[in-house]
């Protein structure tokens, strides 16, 4: 381990002398991939030099309790040792977590998506709640929120909604609400008071970089039409909506939101490079049945992965039999509670497997 330490210590000085490179900073797509690069190696490179300085303050004081010194001088030393001695067994223990929970796509920013699923007018209500929950958390951590695409339903609610999200471990925060989520409730229109159960359907997709994922233009059919809805309250007169069409894969995104054609074009490319990223993914776990072992939950849009039970004010995730009764909370943005328990269960996981 502390061999790959050393030469991500090498790479990490060799990224700081390229990134202060004319020639390379005159590249801006190429001087990003770097300057993300070197960010990745930030933490584990500091944590490796303070285990060297720590390891070397150690060393230098068992030399001095060999020498002659009085004895109240002698127990500080010893002291200062034992302290020294327990700060490095933290720091190997991070260099550890920093190792099993390596990730690729960690550090990216995110694009999220939300449908809603089964139980009708009442599955937007709960589509619309989820996303309103993940804003209000993003805000919280005070990650940037761009809205991409929404299309609403009759009642108010959402049918879909795409938004990104930019920020320091936002992917990591949120990777794991992928899935169905179910809720657990008395809606607004029921009269009788019986409880209904809704769906909505949550997928996080890394925003991949142009440089990490090039979509050859020649894949794509771009067909332009008038705004409706949300996208066209302010009357356009000019068909400024656009759809892409990836036609290698059948993937299609389309982005109305934006007043300008340019603009709803530049969003509609950023979701297509997302989803293209994530089939790429889907197929890769597929081949890797050690990586498949080591997620939390099958990571299948289809699978259940939480509830939302509003008579008992409960939240349960289902792949970690994890339960809080801070529905409101929750709801509110202020899920660190559920996000914590399933980094800790998926870190034991990774742990168990190596």
């Amino acid at each position: 381990m502390f061999e790959q330490l050393q030469k991500l210590e090498s790479r990490y000085e060799e990224l700081e002398k390229l990134l202060s490179s004319p020639e390379v900073l005159s590249d801006r797509q190429g001087s990003n991939k770097l300057a993300k690069e070197l960010s990745g190696l930030k933490e584990p490179v500091a944590l490796f030099r303070e285990y060297k300085q720590t390891t070397k303050e150690i060393r230098e004081l068992e030399l001095v309790l060999g020498e002659k010194h009085d004895k109240e001088f002698l127990e500080l030393v010893k002291k200062e040792l034992e302290e020294l001695r327990d700060r490095l067994k933290e720091i190997e223990e991070k260099i550890k977590v920093a190792f099993t929970e390596k990730d690729p796509y960690a550090g990216s920013d995110i694009i999220v998506e939300i449908r809603q699923g089964t139980g009708g007018d009442e599955a937007g209500l709960f589509a619309a709640d989820l996303y309103r929950m993940y804003t209000k958390y993003a805000t919280n951590k005070s990650w940037r929120v761009e809205l991409m695409s929404a299309t609403n339903n009759e009642s108010g609610g959402l049918k879909e909604v795409s938004f990104s999200v930019k920020g320091k471990d936002a992917y990591g925060r949120l990777k794991f609400e992928s899935g169905v989520h179910r809720v657990q409730r008395v809606p607004t229109t029921e009269a009788q008071g019986r409880i209904h159960t809704s769906t909505a359907t949550v997928a996080i997709l890394v925003e991949p970089e142009e440089v990490d994922l090039v979509v050859d233009p020649a894949d794509l059919r771009i067909d332009t039409y008038r705004s409706s809805g949300p996208g066209g309250q302010h009357m356009q007169k000019t068909d400024s909506a656009v759809r892409i069409t990836h036609i290698p894969s059948g993937v299609v995104v389309a982005c109305q939101d934006e007043r300008s054609q340019l603009k709803n074009k530049n969003k509609a490319m950023r979701v297509l490079r997302a989803k293209l990223l994530d089939a790429k993914q889907e197929a890769e776990s597929k081949k890797i049945s050690q990586e498949r072992k080591s997620q939390i939950g099958s990571g299948d849009r289809s699978e259940k992965i939480r509830t939302y039970n509003f008579p008992d004010r409960r939240v349960t995730d289902h792949r970690i039999n994890f339960t809080t009764h801070q529905l409101e909370s929750v709801l509110e943005g202020e899920f660190d509670e559920i996000s914590d328990a399933l980094i800790k269960a998926e870190r034991e996981q990774k742990q168990k497997n190596r």
